[in-house]
């Protein structure tokens, strides 16, 4: 009776299991094991891989380089330049006239120390509204042969590259040596790599973000960047020394985060003579394992180290990659800080470096060896001693003198027990102000650029008005992929059989090793030769098409949403997003990034190729394909139908936010800024699209808002204040009735009462 028994059910197993393996028809069995979402993150990470490897062939068709002259090349290379600007948030206008100031207390004069060859001063000068560098003044005593820059690492103090202070090597202080030879040299301080002051303890939160990240966060969503922040303290002194009767040339030169900031300063401002970078691997495909605070939206795609080299050609630059800062990752996380990004700065082996260097002969075309001498980075001769590097920059800027005098004697301070820290802190809090302020104004700047340019007289004239914008949501702050270039080859396996539908499991190809997936439920009842709508829904943060479609139990958060609308009657799909395995999607949008990409890149051209599928089905009405997210699924609500149009509908539950503010904001313990989730913030969406404007691009297709109060994502004041922008469009557009929110009692949740009610009366179902 056991044995009759065992093999009953081994029968019954085997035959459930030949159900489950049958595909929906017209489609090839799909026959791919293992977690599949896993699969999807690491088909994604070798397409970007292969990007970052080939991005030197693909950029040549953004430079157009004109080399028959000094003068065309210039001209031919500006538009470059102005791409190199706005990427790094050198955008807004300096304070001028700039007048160095002398600093002093009243224990304290601003002369702190006279040599035999220069003086030192502590000085501080205007940059941004608000925002002011600081540093030390090296004044020769005689003729100045040259105006220099002299950027320390970022954990490096002027006091240290000038031999006030320990911490740098004798033969490294770079700031000191020129200075002996004539040169008039500025050191401003960076910010540096410490956590100090991450965080904002009036909200109770503190992070064990390097002060570099924490400006990073906020100034990135803004369109800035705490490197383009540094350069305009630069480019500030650079126009202080071009103001000065006596013409001298003018050199920027640094070490570590210091080289980063001197290669942007000579790439954007033509004004600088010579470039010197020390102790910094120029931009190449490995970049996204550096901290966060170094990277920058397309700078792998549009530039890499030939575009920014050649930015600077005809002009000198002298590159040693030698002693490079070893950051083996953010300060340690602790119980009350965490969150930070991680990334570390490594010595690389020469031997990886040179794969890199770009070839220069055509550069070389338009150099002026009878002025300046191009020294740039050959095979043979990439990590001299350090001592030399101070020697090779004077030498191309300087034309009247051959030698480079011997060392000498070190400065000494003066000043008792001098501390940088109030200094440093000075320099965070202005860039924290100045970004906050900002974000304050960036509501007014939106509608300035944005709604003022919506032509709201007609429907047709609308639409026709938005396609600018969404091109630019596309292509400038998602990031546009080419058209899926692999055939769909569309392959299922029935995984669920209840009583009202089936549920197929379904893979489409995208691009290679990149592919769609999801589940498909089909209601039973359908009518030969009938078309039903379709509600594409949307998993969040770390879920997966089965928290959507469980037919079992409720879903925790989900509340198997999808199932509960396939049981009345809808055609439902639910997608995986590539949102999923914790650092490793979040990598993903490291490496994106540098190539002008992020992950709704992908998600962006797997819906579109979805989509493409879902029309084809005999029994999907393609003029009723609808969505509906919970979560980072709403924040795919906002994103994807607006650059889709064939989503005749989007649903945004527990995401629609003030969400700029909610990334940006300082003053609030559910922003972003104190979180792990460092993928969030996305290059200038502060000054392009808040949500109100994603809904501007789904108008005049409905569109709704779910939102729990208890939701902690966000605030019912802050979600009602954005959601009236999006009701008073769709009231002046005539479509009133088009949109709607809902409040409930809950929390992070779907709830399914008026959004299922909003989706019936849109769709037209059931008749």
């Amino acid at each position: 009776m056991d044995f009759r028994r065992s093999l009953l059910v081994l029968l019954l197993a085997l035959a459930c299991t030949g159900l489950r393996a049958e595909p929906l028809p017209g489609t090839k069995p799909l026959t791919v094991d293992g977690d599949l979402a896993a699969k999807m993150v690491e088909g994604v990470d070798k397409y970007l891989m292969r990007e970052l490897e080939e991005a030197g062939t693909k950029r040549k068709q953004f430079w157009k380089p004109d080399f028959s002259s000094v003068e065309s090349y210039k001209k031919s290379v500006e538009p470059n330049r102005q791409r190199l600007r706005k990427i790094l948030g050198v955008v807004d206008a300096r304070v001028e006239p700039v007048e160095m100031e002398y600093v002093s207390t009243t224990k304290q004069p601003a002369l702190i120390e006279e040599t035999d060859a220069y003086k030192v001063y502590t000085v501080r000068w205007p940059v941004l509204e608000g925002v002011d560098g600081e540093g030390l003044l090296l004044e020769p005593k005689g003729k100045a042969l040259a105006n220099v820059v002299a950027l320390p690492d970022a954990d490096w103090t002027p006091e240290m590259l000038v031999g006030l202070a320990p911490g740098v090597a004798k033969e490294s202080q770079f700031a000191r040596r020129l200075a002996e030879n004539a040169c008039r040299v500025i050191v401003p301080v960076l910010i540096d790599r410490k956590d100090t002051w991450s965080g904002n303890p009036k909200v109770g939160r503190m992070t064990n973000q390097p002060h570099r990240e924490f400006i990073y966060r906020m100034a990135y969503e803004m369109g800035r960047h705490i490197v383009g922040y540094e350069v305009q303290k630069v480019l500030a002194v650079v126009s202080l020394f071009k103001s000065q009767p006596i013409e001298a040339p003018v050199l920027v030169c640094g070490h570590g985060e210091g080289a980063l900031i001197a290669l942007c300063s000579g790439a954007i401002d033509p004004r600088v003579h010579a470039v010197g970078v020390g102790g910094y691997e120029l931009p190449q495909p490995d970049c996204w394992q550096q901290p966060i605070y170094r990277n920058v939206w397309d700078l792998i795609g549009a530039f890499g180290t030939e575009g920014m080299m050649g930015l600077i050609c005809p002009r000198s630059v002298v590159v040693r990659s030698s002693d490079f800062p070893q950051v083996n990752g953010p300060p340690p996380s602790l119980k009350d800080r965490s969150g930070a990004a991680p990334g570390r700065i490594q010595d690389t082996p020469i031997r990886q470096s040179n794969k890199y260097v770009p070839d220069f002969s055509s550069y070389r075309l338009l150099n002026k060896p009878e002025k300046y001498k191009s020294l740039i980075a050959e095979q043979d001769g990439l990590i001299p001693a350090a001592k030399e590097f101070s020697r090779e920059i004077f030498f191309a800027v300087q034309s009247e003198r051959s030698l480079f005098l011997p060392e000498k004697k070190l400065p000494t301070d003066p000043r008792k027990n001098f501390d940088p820290a109030p200094r440093q802190k000075r320099q965070f809090d202005q860039l924290v102000s100045f970004t906050q302020n900002l974000l304050h104004q960036s509501e007014y700047r939106r509608q300035e650029t944005f709604w003022a340019k919506l032509d709201t007289s007609s429907l047709e004239k609308y639409q026709k008005s938005c396609e600018p914008f969404r091109k630019e949501l596309w292509e400038e702050v998602i990031g546009k992929l080419p058209a899926p270039t692999e055939p769909a080859e569309p392959r299922s396996r029935q995984i669920y059989n209840e009583p009202k539908w089936k549920g197929y499991e379904v893979m489409l190809n995208v691009y290679p090793d990149v592919f769609a997936q999801g589940i498909l439920l089909v209601p039973k009842d359908l009518k030969p030769g009938e078309k039903r709508p379709v509600v594409v829904c949307q998993h969040g943060l770390e879920g997966r098409p089965t928290d959507v479609c469980n037919p079992k139990e409720k879903t925790k958060y989900y509340n198997s949403f999808g199932a509960q609308l396939a049981d009345r009657g809808y055609i439902v799909y639910a997608p995986q997003n590539p949102y999923i395995g914790q650092d490793k999607f979040r990598v993903l949008q490291r490496k994106a990034n540098p190539l002008g990409l992020s992950l709704f890149s992908f998600i962006v051209r797997q819906h579109e190729r979805t989509l493409d599928w879902l029309a084809e089905q005999p029994f999907v009405d393609p003029e009723r394909m609808a969505f509906y997210g919970l979560s980072y699924g709403g924040k795919t609500a906002m994103r994807v139908p607006a650059l889709l149009p064939r989503y005749c509908l989007s649903i945004c539950s527990g995401d629609f936010n003030e969400w700029v503010w909610k990334n940006a904001t300082i003053d609030w313990r559910g922003s972003y800024m104190f979180s792990g989730e460092y993928e969030m913030p996305e290059f200038n969406l502060g000054h392009t699209f808040n949500y109100a404007e994603m809904a501007a691009l789904i108008a005049p297709r409905p569109f709704m808002v779910e939102r729990g109060h208890d939701d902690g994502v966000g605030q019912d004041e802050q979600v009602a204040y954005e959601y009236a922008k999006v009701r008073r469009l769709y009231d002046k557009l005539g479509i009133g009735d088009r949109t709607a929110i809902e409040f409930f009692n809950g929390g992070h949740e779907i709830q399914g009462k008026g959004t299922f009610e909003f989706l019936d009366k849109h769709l037209k179902f059931p008749k």
